[in-house]
């Protein structure tokens, strides 16, 4: 199991999850499976448990030392006072799970490990642990804030129960919860059996070591999953695919310079997928500028051949709604040989959806007027931070050679100074944004109007 050894506080993860999502059964398996972890688990409701009382030791007592190395804690008031009170048996355990309650919303549970300054110099929040019921919980998404909050929450996202539902049902609820928490892992289970290692160290609040484990932790969605560069030569070029998983596939091709490569065509391709598309069916030219091509697959047989034709020879962007390996995507230069992409990228996808929580992300080049920001972001959580759920970001601060990485839940705002940037790498600033009736265009005029 990894650790945090830098970090010599308590690491807590917070399990959450819908009334009947499971968390009774993953709790069950905590506090009997001989997993060899020392954990204290703080439970709302132990009467629903149901542990075999002959697995409780000193049973009078409202922390329960189980016969595997775990302890039990029943909250019967104040959660800092049951920290507390564990602390005083710091020798007895190496990690902290508190569970909610089915209707909770864990915010304030988050916010407790910002806000008292004593549970903050002992205890570090490692991670929210979300479990999801893949046979019920879309109903309770359309009707319940707190099961929305929960996701929007999470650090890791259970999807339980997948054995009562086909799998595309699985399918598409994940491509849901996706877009409503874009930064989530999700996990599928079966009766709650899931690696420990996956619900616990995710050092999701840890942000420096997130970003340390994986580079793209903060990576905004977009509304494609890849773009290559190419130079294209003189002449009619072609796209060829084949049949994959949808009848359709939308691209968009842009002409760039060398210097432009795909980081500005980007931001205009985000702009054009959200426009209306114009049908192409198999023989149809695609000419690279600022139009949304739909392609109609299923309209033939076999090789589907799109000609290309710039107005000259030189570099073209290419985006695509799914990966080029799905549908064998490629392009063909005039003596038929593949033209392989100067650079390629495969992008987090975002998904169209109607629901009121979702994610929202931001990636700008330019410093960061640290002041500027300061103001934004105070003038922001006072007005909406009730709606803001989870916020982090990685920051190019002007006049700084270190990164700066922050989070905040809700109200409560959190950052410091980071490793320098290294020298092969871009200074990019990315801010990640979850919760409800997220305003992407006022989100991004603001955070523009910080920079240097």
């Amino acid at each position: 199991m990894l650790t945090n050894a830098a970090d010599p506080r308590i690491p807590v993860t917070v399990l959450t999850g819908f009334l009947g999502a499971g968390k009774t059964t993953l709790l069950n398996r905590i506090l009997t499976e001989q997993h060899g972890q020392r954990i204290a688990v703080i439970e709302n409701e132990f009467g629903e448990i149901g542990i075999d009382q002959a697995l409780v030791i000193n049973a009078e007592e409202e922390i329960f030392e189980m016969n595997n190395g775990c302890l039990c804690c029943t909250v019967r008031g104040d959660l800092i006072r049951i920290l507390g009170n564990l602390m005083k048996r710091r020798d007895k355990f190496d990690r902290i799970l508190v569970e909610t309650t089915g209707l909770a919303d864990p915010g304030p549970v988050a916010q407790t490990f910002f806000m008292d300054d004593e549970t903050k110099d002992h205890l570090r929040l490692d991670g929210i642990v979300t479990l999801v019921d893949c046979k019920h919980v879309a109903q309770h998404l359309e009707d319940s804030a707190e099961c929305r909050e929960q996701i929007a929450f999470a650090d890791t996202l259970v999807l339980n129960k997948v054995d009562l539902v086909d799998g595309a049902a699985v399918d598409a609820l994940e491509t849901r919860l996706r877009a409503m928490n874009g930064l989530a892992k999700i996990q599928r289970a079966h009766m709650a059996r899931v690696d420990l290692g996956q619900v616990l160290d995710l050092g999701g609040f840890d942000l420096k070591r997130a970003l340390d484990i994986n580079p793209a932790f903060l990576e905004p969605e977009y509304p494609f999953e890849w773009g290559g560069w190419y130079a294209l030569p003189a002449g009619e070029s072609v796209l060829v695919l084949e049949d994959g998983p949808d009848p359709e596939m939308s691209v968009v091709l842009l002409p760039v310079s060398e210097h432009d490569a795909l980081a500005a065509a980007r931001e205009v391709a985000v702009e054009l997928f959200a426009a209306a598309a114009v049908a192409a069916q198999p023989g149809d030219a695609l000419e690279p500028g600022a139009r949304h091509y739909r392609l109609r697959l299923a309209a033939k047989p076999g090789f589907k051949h799109f000609p290309l034709r710039p107005n000259a020879a030189g570099h073209v962007a290419l985006f695509t709604q799914h990966h080029p390996d799905e549908f064998a995507l490629r392009v063909l230069v005039p003596n038929s040989q593949p033209l392989q992409p100067i650079y390629a990228h495969a992008y987090n996808p975002g998904h169209i959806h109607d629901d009121s929580v979702s994610s929202v992300g931001l990636v700008e080049e330019r410093p960061v007027d640290p002041f500027k920001l300061n103001r934004w972001l105070s003038d922001l959580l006072r007005d909406k931070g009730a709606d803001i759920f989870r916020m982090k970001g990685v920051l190019h601060l002007a006049d700084s050679d270190n990164r700066f990485v922050f989070q905040g839940v809700h109200m409560l705002f959190d950052g410091q100074a980071d490793r320098p940037w290294h020298a092969d790498e871009p200074r990019v600033s990315q801010m990640i944004f979850i919760g409800r009736h997220l305003d992407r265009a006022d989100l991004t005029t603001g955070f523009r109007a910080c920079l240097d």
